[in-house]
């Protein structure tokens, strides 16, 4: 009955887990559904702001060699529309900014699961195209990439993507920060980790029959856009029983779906209840 029980509450809890963890990937969702909108606004904005152009060049007294090409200052103060209302948006998915004298400036605050953790700068010139003049981006974001590909077609998808990384690494290291803070007890000696954290390495004891068997874990985050890992790696040593095979099966299924953290509370408090 007890065994019962306490299996009842770990699929409550398991069950509750993916609840929260989906309704993240929806607010994840509806924010980017949210960008595009604003992005397809935008380009018609664009093709209005064209069409004004044209009109007012046939009512007016000047000829232009190409009226389909709107002059500087029309591209310009489109420009300046457009980022306008990408701040608005933005907004509401931790990405705010205002006017300065040569452009704007960006701040990506960036939060895992509800916890916000850094926040990051980005101070782009708009004129006499978009640059990047100055950014607290760490070095090892690929922002060189990021910008190349969609800093001049796109600053809103630009952003985004951006977005995406920097939150994608804090949520990383957050969890292995968690998992050193609340379980040092359990890892035996010290978890490696590189800089962008899309590598754990790290080992911890599991018990059985009254011995304590190392487990070797190797999490390997090939999408740098995602906190939870692609690869998950648990070996053990030759001695240990066959029956921590079946753990290490269930362990290594947690640290794929769930945060790492939380993926040790689990199976953690499942051992302290069989014991």
């Amino acid at each position: 009955g007890v065994l019962a029980q306490l299996e009842m509450l770990e699929a409550q809890a398991h069950e509750a887990a993916l609840k929260q963890e989906e309704m993240m990937q929806q607010k994840e969702k509806l924010a980017r559904l949210k960008a595009r909108v604003q992005e397809l606004r935008l380009q018609r904005d664009k093709l209005r702001a064209k069409v004004d152009l044209q009109q007012k060049v046939q009512l007016g007294k000047g000829v232009v060699s190409d009226p389909a090409t709107p002059s500087a200052r029309a591209v310009l103060e489109w420009k300046i529309k457009s980022i306008k209302a990408m701040l608005q948006v933005f907004y509401l998915t931790g990405i705010s900014g205002k006017r300065t004298k040569q452009g704007v400036c960006f701040c990506i605050s960036t939060a895992y699961e509800g916890t916000y953790l850094d926040s990051y700068y980005l101070h782009l010139l708009i004129k006499p195209q978009v640059q990047i003049h100055h950014h607290s981006v760490p070095v090892f974001i690929p922002l060189e990439q990021i910008a190349k590909k969609y800093l001049q077609a796109d600053v809103g998808r630009f952003l985004s993507v951006l977005s995406d990384h920097l939150n994608a690494y804090a949520g990383r290291r957050y969890q292995a920060d968690q998992l050193q803070e609340h379980f040092s007890d359990q890892i035996e000696g010290t978890l490696q980790r590189n800089s962008l954290c899309n590598l754990l390495v790290f080992n911890y004891n599991v018990s059985s029959k009254s011995k304590t068997f190392p487990f070797n874990v190797r999490l390997l985050y090939r999408d740098l856009c995602c906190s939870l890992p692609t690869e998950v790696t648990i070996s053990c040593t030759p001695d240990a029983p066959a029956s921590l095979a079946e753990a290490a099966a269930a362990h290594l299924d947690l640290f794929s779906r769930v945060a790492l953290h939380k993926a040790f509370r689990s199976f953690s408090s499942t051992e302290e209840s069989t014991d």
